[in-house]
C-alpha cells in the first residue's frame, strides 16, 4: 500500500538514480620510487604515463606461478607497445634470495624481459596497492583508473585468464585518450 511505501521511504530516504554515477573504479596508486629502484628501463611515474594503458604486474622471480605468467606480459609488451600499452614489472621478494638486485636482473635477462622492472625489496608498492599474492597484475586505463586485475596464474587449470586480460587490454587501447 502507499502508506507502507511512504513508511519505508521515510526510513531509507528518496530513491537514488545510480545512472548518474560517473566512475566507481579506484585510481591506481603512484609508484613508490624510494627506496625501490629500477633494475631496467628509465624511472617513470604513473602520472607521467597518463594517456597510456598500463599493465603493472607484481611478481617474485622464483615463484613458479609468476614464471608461468611472465611470457604473457612479455607478449603483451611485444604485441601492444606500439599501440600505447606500457608494461611494468614490480619484483617484490617472497624469499630472502629474491632481495638481491643482481639475481633479479639476471633472471629478467634470462626470461627475455625488455619492459621496465622496479625492485621493491621493502614491499612498499606491494602494500600501497593492497596486493596479497604473487603473481598479481593490474590494468590501468588512460585516466589512471584500475579497470581489471588478476591474482594468481592466469591460465591455471584451463582458465582463460590471459585471454580475458588480453581482450580487456585491446578494448582499453581502442578507447580515446
Amino acid at each position: 500500500t502507499s502508506g507502507q511505501k511512504a513508511k519505508v521511504q521515510s526510513l531509507t530516504g528518496a530513491p537514488f538514480d545510480f545512472s548518474r554515477v560517473q566512475r566507481t573504479l579506484p585510481r591506481a596508486p603512484e609508484l613508490i620510487q624510494e627506496p625501490a629502484h629500477w633494475l631496467q628501463g628509465k624511472p617513470t611515474t604513473l602520472g607521467e604515463l597518463r594517456g597510456k594503458v598500463i599493465a603493472v604486474h607484481f611478481y617474485a622471480y622464483q615463484c613458479i606461478n609468476c614464471q608461468r605468467n611472465l611470457p604473457h606480459y612479455t607478449a603483451w609488451h611485444k604485441d601492444y607497445a606500439n599501440e600505447g600499452l606500457v608494461v611494468i614489472g614490480i619484483q617484490t621478494p617472497e624469499t630472502s634470495s629474491e632481495r638481491n638486485p643482481t639475481s633479479v636482473a639476471s633472471a629478467a635477462k634470462k626470461e627475455g624481459i625488455q619492459y621496465p622492472i622496479l625492485m621493491d625489496a621493502q614491499s612498499l608498492n606491494w602494500n600501497a596497492w593492497g596486493t596479497t599474492m604473487w603473481p598479481s597484475v593490474y590494468l590501468i586505463d588512460r585516466q589512471g583508473y584500475i579497470r581489471q586485475w588478476w591474482t594468481g596464474e592466469m591460465n591455471w587449470q584451463g582458465n582463460p585468464g590471459e585471454q580475458k586480460m588480453r581482450a580487456q587490454i585491446e578494448a582499453m587501447l581502442k578507447e580515446p585518450s
